[in-house]
């Protein structure tokens, strides 16, 4: 009968192991990974096998040059989890798409170097009137903060031209054929071409702390993958954890994702998990800031971007995230 009821157990247990079977392998979407500093923690937690130690499979990572492109991606991907800039996302709610702010990733925009040639004859904020400054795509955060930087100068909107350059790379390269007079240069392009350039402005000392990311979902994703999104947010989260404990074995991943050497990729993530704006870090935990989130979304209305009366807050659903930090800031 022992032996009947064994034999019995392991069959059941068998059938239960082939039923449930592997996680089901699922990408994500983070805007300009591989080019610009927000989607590192990414690199380092696929590299350090913490998705794997979530439960979960990510078998890529869909990119774009950010803006509304990364948001697109995702939707008709059916990834169940995006990386994005907020203003994106609270204008795609707005025209009626159902979209979940899920979590609060960088929270500044310290990342950002505005940079001329070294031979350039702009000096400082004060001479950009006139000039043109590059972007990466409407309504991406650059456009944003370009703008913001202007009217930091004393300058009205149509006091320079912001031109569209599709990414960062290609802001850099159009710096260099004189196409535009200032580049936006973010982490790590910064630490690779600083040597080159001249610095004009650096954001986490002109603008305050703007939560500059945001993890995003769809109301379908929510419903069917939730612990999918929940397992990434925790994954990231570690990932964080690992790179402010040991930045240059971080900066090692880093480079082996980013296409970069080692040096450049240790300097920009130093730099990162070191910096500190009004006292706010870089990378989050994916707690809402929620006095971050609400300055990003004034500086989108004011600028045109957004319009109308927004609570962003209404937009925000913090169920995916660790029990600890679902209370926002």
């Amino acid at each position: 009968m022992f032996r009947r009821k064994t034999s019995s157990w392991l069959v059941a247990m068998a059938v239960a192991c082939i039923s449930a079977g592997p996680a089901a392998a699922e990408k994500i979407a983070v805007g300009n990974f591989g080019v610009s500093a927000n989607g590192m923690p990414y690199a380092v937690a696929l590299d350090k096998g913490f998705f794997t130690a979530e439960g979960i499979v990510v078998d890529g990572i869909i990119t774009s040059a950010g803006g509304g492109t990364s948001l697109r991606n995702m939707i008709a991907g059916g990834v169940p989890y995006g990386e994005v800039n907020p203003g994106v996302v609270v204008a795609a709610i707005m025209q009626g798409a159902d979209l979940r702010i899920i979590s609060d990733n960088v929270l500044t925009v310290a990342e950002f170097v505005w940079a001329v040639k070294s031979d350039s004859p702009i000096k400082t904020l004060a001479d950009i009137k006139g000039k043109k400054i590059g972007y990466t795509n409407p309504r991406s955060t650059s456009q944003a903060l370009a703008q913001m930087v202007a009217q930091k100068a004393g300058l009205q909107p149509n006091e320079v031209e912001l031109v569209r350059t599709g990414g960062f790379g290609e802001g850099y390269a159009a710096l260099g054929t004189g196409m535009i007079d200032i580049a936006p240069i973010p982490e790590p392009l910064w630490a690779q071409y600083k040597d080159k350039l001249r610095p004009i402005a650096f954001a986490s000392e002109i603008l305050p702390p703007l939560s500059n990311v945001v993890g995003v979902t769809t109301a379908n994703m929510a419903a069917e993958k939730g612990d999918f999104i929940r397992a990434v947010i925790r994954a990231r989260r570690k990932a964080v954890e690992f790179m402010i404990a040991d930045p240059d074995a971080a900066g090692d991943i880093v480079a082996k994702h980013y296409n970069i050497t080692p040096e450049v990729a240790r300097a920009a993530v130093r730099n990162l998990v070191t910096s500190k704006t009004a006292g706010v870090e870089y990378w989050g935990s994916g707690q809402i800031n929620a006095e971050g989130l609400k300055r990003m979304i004034d500086v989108q209305k004011s600028l045109g971007a957004l319009q109308g009366d927004i609570d962003v807050m209404k937009m925000v659903d913090t169920q995916f995230l660790p029990e600890d930090i679902r209370k926002p800031k």
